[in-house]
């Protein structure tokens, strides 16, 4: 092979050792609906689950997309990251999933990013999960909470906790699709078997339409050898769900989630919002997103 097509081979490939594909630019939506569930999970913590649900969502919005993100984690990360104090609410995705009086379209908040809003969760969350086990069809509780407004928005994204308790669960039957958010460090990827023999369960015994989008590769740093090789192995043992666009680190993540701001406006020049930009037209040609 000539030195020129060498190179033209190193232009070509992505940070994750393939070509990159053509991202064009997405067209505008006509109308709005029905949503396309999307559950970003993985049950080890510090990842960056809450980080990409928040851009991500973000990144479509600012393509004409309307989404609705839901907080499933007790922490309630993803509502302080869009501005919600959320332990002054009295009224959080723990009581529509206890309570089917009230109405979810009260219960979401808009966020300062057009196209955007958030169903918010708190503290009280955490006691869902006991209180689920003796309720008939437990496994069904978020997918009806979010039917009412499943017409209303082209994507609704859940923050799931870390773990695969029964939230988790909940998100993955209300789901149409799962994205897994893998830091590049090898410990990362011990548990990514046990993710996925749990989605096929959920898969085979209560949601077949499921599928996994994406394994969205996070926190990579391209300059070290580690990160290459993590990337890497990802690659060969999930060869068609690894994401083309990678998450590199930067200070200016945890700068946005000061400002509870996504980083899509906080810092919109940087490469941090161009990867979720990227990462938002990836989702959208795969056709796991309006």
């Amino acid at each position: 092979m000539s030195p020129t097509a060498n190179q033209q081979l190193d232009i070509d490939l992505g940070p994750t050792g393939r070509p990159m594909p053509e991202l064009p630019q997405p067209a505008p939506l006509e109308s709005h609906g029905p949503a396309r569930v999307i559950s970003m999970v993985n049950q080890k913590g510090g990842v960056g689950k809450t980080t990409s649900v928040i851009n991500l969502g973000a990144a479509l919005a600012e393509l004409g997309r309307k989404v609705l993100l839901v907080d499933l984690d007790p922490q309630g990360a993803l509502s302080a990251g869009t501005g919600i104090n959320s332990f002054d609410l009295d009224v959080t995705v723990y009581n529509l999933l206890m309570d089917r009086s009230h109405d979810i379209r009260e219960v979401i908040h808009e966020t300062e990013t057009e196209n955007l809003d958030v169903l918010p969760a708190n503290i009280d969350l955490s006691a869902a999960e006991v209180q689920l086990v003796n309720e008939v069809a437990r496994e069904m509780a978020l997918a009806r909470v979010l039917r009412p407004v499943a017409d209303d928005y082209d994507v609704i994204i859940i923050d799931c906790q870390p773990s695969l308790g029964l939230l988790t669960i909940n998100a993955l039957a209300a789901s149409h699709g799962v994205i897994i958010p893998l830091e590049a460090e090898y410990f990362a990827l011990r548990g990514v078997a046990l993710l996925v023999e749990t989605i096929e369960k959920v898969q085979d015994r209560i949601n077949p339409r499921l599928e996994v989008d994406g394994i969205l590769i996070t926190m990579f740093d391209p300059r070290t050898l580690h990160s290459r090789e993590v990337c890497q192995r990802v690659v060969e043992a999930f060869p068609d769900k690894v994401f083309h666009t990678t998450i590199n680190r930067t200070v200016k993540f945890p700068d946005a989630s000061v400002a509870a701001e996504p980083i899509i406006s906080f810092a919109s020049s940087t490469k941090g919002a161009d990867a979720y930009r990227q990462l938002a037209r990836e989702l959208i040609s795969r056709g796991s997103a309006a």
